[in-house]
């Protein structure tokens, strides 16, 4: 065997996972438990769980500027410091704005973590399933394709990582929002269970519900096994959590995945292409740029996972260009990058509710209520086509005085007083995918590792005003008749990216004419390359996606690792 046969030989797995994010944890983590030599490829650098989390254990005091940042900084960064996440606590977890530059035709503000692990150790753990609704819209309305799966199909995916991962909530019997496997639910205040007993007698098809979240609220055998703990209740979630209590790739899959020693973890590898064989009629492997040093490597495997999160996802088939392929690699139809949607979360509803003064909370809770789509629900009774959710939170505030110095100051700021509660809810609305949303690759703009920039085209329209609209007076009118004063409405009018939900760009669908996946996440195209993270989805919905992106993994590594024993990839 010749060096150059050996290298090629330490260079060959049975798979290889593009990412190591949400999706991308969960292709390596059953691909490896399954038995297949994998390969994790991340283009940011490591982090280790429990190693890597610089600013887990600090306390306020601690960090330089009071967990702000510098306006210096901020200037530096407009994009990324319009995200809630992007302070001096968790900055490093997010792509500054000059690392990473794209064009864009219409503000898009995209955030984005490049390190293993990705954004599932930013994400804000609302894990809610698909619905037969939802998965009808498309055919529905007529917007977008038929997606090629059903709510029967997926709910057993649904059930096999929600064990897994661990996800805190109640089972509310909603048709229009299904119950999973739950562990016990954090609580309501009881502002938010007064405001839901008001839904159930005043509206139909309205609840305000406690949130689902991937939290660990009372560790089961699997979740001991991945070495995570209890929540804690801490909310520094974003900082990394030291006792693995709520689900993140870092604390959970990969090294669930390396445990198995069959998978392998490369971070600094940034994936310029795909491989395509003219004769093999496949891919074969992927070419790597190092991050750090430039250098160039190929890596070769029967099957690919493509889960660089849904921008970069197409941006990297669409550069994946061959002889075969010369518009990227399973584009025949030339829709790849085509309809991107997203979550609308520009409004945002306020008030204070003057009852249970005798009432507070006691310590921290991670998240509060969630209420689920109630409009279009059963039939088409708005002006706008889908729906939207909302969240709902409460509190109550103190007051105290700064006056004085010395001792009348230190009794001035013991001395609190709780004010009213606080109430509040933002919307998540359902955006419509369409031709002109899309993302291309830039003819003349490339980063510093020679790959092509991603070029943005996006934003609202009519139905999303609509939306809005919709939400702001229906929200208005709910907080007031149930008693809530000082209610405010506002539309921030931020651009699309700050939802941090961007899907589309490889939709799938039952026609290779119209979609670029079949329903096991497959390309039409090219059989041996799967995409299973946001890029994927044929529509959006309402609810937070990367449940759904966990269940389609674990659904697709199940067909691929079939097929490839019945030798069809």
């Amino acid at each position: 065997m010749t060096n150059k046969d050996k290298s090629t030989k330490k260079r060959k797995f049975d798979a290889i996972v593009i990412g190591s994010g949400i999706s991308g944890g969960w292709a390596a983590k059953e691909l490896s438990e399954k038995g297949l030599k994998t390969l994790i490829l991340e283009r940011g650098p490591d982090v280790k769980h429990n190693i890597d989390y610089p600013t887990t254990a600090m306390m306020p005091w601690e960090f330089e500027h009071g967990l702000r940042l510098p306006l210096k900084e901020r200037e530096e960064n407009p994009i990324a410091s319009k995200c809630y996440i992007f302070n001096e606590d968790a900055k490093h977890f997010v792509v500054k704005d000059k690392e990473h530059p794209y064009v864009q035709d219409k503000p898009f503000d995209w955030i984005r973590g490049y390190q293993v692990g990705g954004k599932s150790l930013l994400w804000a753990r609302e894990t809610q399933r698909w619905s037969q609704l939802d998965f009808d819209g498309p055919a529905r309305d007529g917007f977008a394709v038929e997606w090629p799966v059903t709510y029967d199909e997926i709910a057993p995916w649904y059930s096999y990582v929600e064990k897994f991962a661990g996800i805190t909530g109640n089972r509310d019997g909603l048709p229009q929002l299904p119950d999973g496997e739950f562990l016990p639910p954090f609580e309501q205040s009881c502002v938010e269970e007064y405001f839901d007993g008001f839904l159930q007698k005043n509206y139909q098809n309205r609840r305000a519900i406690i949130a689902r979240k991937a939290h660990i609220t009372e560790p089961q055998d699997i979740h001991l096994q991945q070495g995570r703990g209890k929540c804690m209740h801490r909310n520094l979630c974003q900082r990394g959590c030291p006792f693995g209590g709520y689900f993140s790739s870092n604390s959970s899959t990969i090294p669930w995945a390396l445990n198995t020693g069959n998978c392998i973890l490369r971070p600094d590898s940034v994936v310029h292409s795909i491989i395509y064989d003219e004769k093999k009629g496949k891919a074969t492997g992927v070419k790597v740029i190092d991050r750090i040093s430039k250098e160039e490597i190929d890596f070769f495997a029967d099957i690919i996972f493509v889960n660089a999160a849904a921008m970069n996802t197409t941006a990297l088939l669409l550069n994946s260009k061959s002889s075969r392929f010369p518009n990227g690699i399973g584009n025949d139809n030339e829709l790849m990058g085509k309809y991107i949607a997203f979550h609308n979360y520009r409004a945002r509803v306020s008030g204070r509710y003057e009852g249970f003064l005798d009432k507070t909370t006691d310590g921290r809770r991670v998240g509060g209520s969630y209420m689920p789509r109630w409009r279009n629900l059963y039939e088409q009774e708005t002006d706008f086509i889908r729906g939207y959710a909302a969240g709902f939170s409460t509190g109550r505030g103190e007051s105290f005085s700064t006056d004085g110095v010395g001792e009348e100051l230190k009794n001035n700021l013991f001395n609190r007083e709780l004010g009213s509660w606080y109430v509040g809810s933002h919307m998540m609305g359902e955006t419509i995918p369409k031709e002109k949303s899309q993302l291309t690759l830039d003819s003349s703009k490339t980063d510093e590792w020679g790959i092509p920039l991603i070029h943005f085209n996006l934003d609202y329209d009519d139905n999303d005003e609509k939306m809005v609209k919709d939400y702001i007076d229906n929200t208005v009118e709910m907080f007031e008749k149930a008693g809530f004063t000082d209610v405010r409405a506002s539309d921030s009018k931020q651009a699309p990216g700050l939802d941090i939900h961007e899907m589309g760009g490889v939709r799938m669908g039952k026609d290779p004419k119209t979609s670029l996946l079949n329903k096991y996440n497959q390309l039409h195209e090219c059989k041996n390359v799967f995409v299973t993270d946001g890029a994927m989805m044929t529509s959006t919905s309402t609810q937070n996606p990367s449940l759904t992106y966990m269940a389609f993994t674990a659904r697709a590594v199940d067909y691929a690792i079939s097929e490839r024993n019945k030798g069809n990839l």
